[in-house]
């Protein structure tokens, strides 16, 4: 059995979304007509138009303005990675929900949503802070 996964995303605008990806560093590219594929380290998030998602789910999707249906969370390298990935996302025409922050003295990170209202987080973790059980 496979091991891989593939998280299947529903966004307005395809185009509009593979272009926000790949401006704020993520490989995000065209696959056929109608949707996008984006990989960040080695998970694949396909980007499906709302009304294709909704006929293959056979469900409605949630509307993000007031609910969040998952948060995607990301390592970074270095507080300097997160503070610079942030950036990226303002000028990008993300929103920032959680500027960059410690956490727990051992974390550093900052939360956005994309176009779609999809939450996004950045963490870097200092291992070497991390409490020991």
């Amino acid at each position: 059995m496979s091991q891989e996964i593939w998280i299947n995303l529903p966004v307005k605008d395809v185009e509009r979304s593979t272009a926000f990806f790949n401006e704020i560093g993520f490989q995000a590219e065209s696959v056929g007509n109608e949707r996008a594929k984006l990989a960040i380290g080695g998970t694949t998030i396909l980007l499906f138009p709302d009304a294709a998602f909704e006929k293959f789910t056979g469900s409605k999707i949630a509307d993000t303005s007031h609910s969040a249906e998952v948060i995607f969370s990301i390592g970074a390298d270095s507080r300097e990675d997160v503070d610079a990935f942030i950036q990226k996302v303002e000028l990008a025409g993300g929103h920032i929900f959680g500027k960059p922050s410690e956490i727990d003295g051992w974390m550093y990170g900052t939360g956005f949503a994309d176009l779609d209202g999809h939450r996004w987080n950045l963490l870097y973790m200092d291992e070497s802070k991390m409490p020991k059980r």
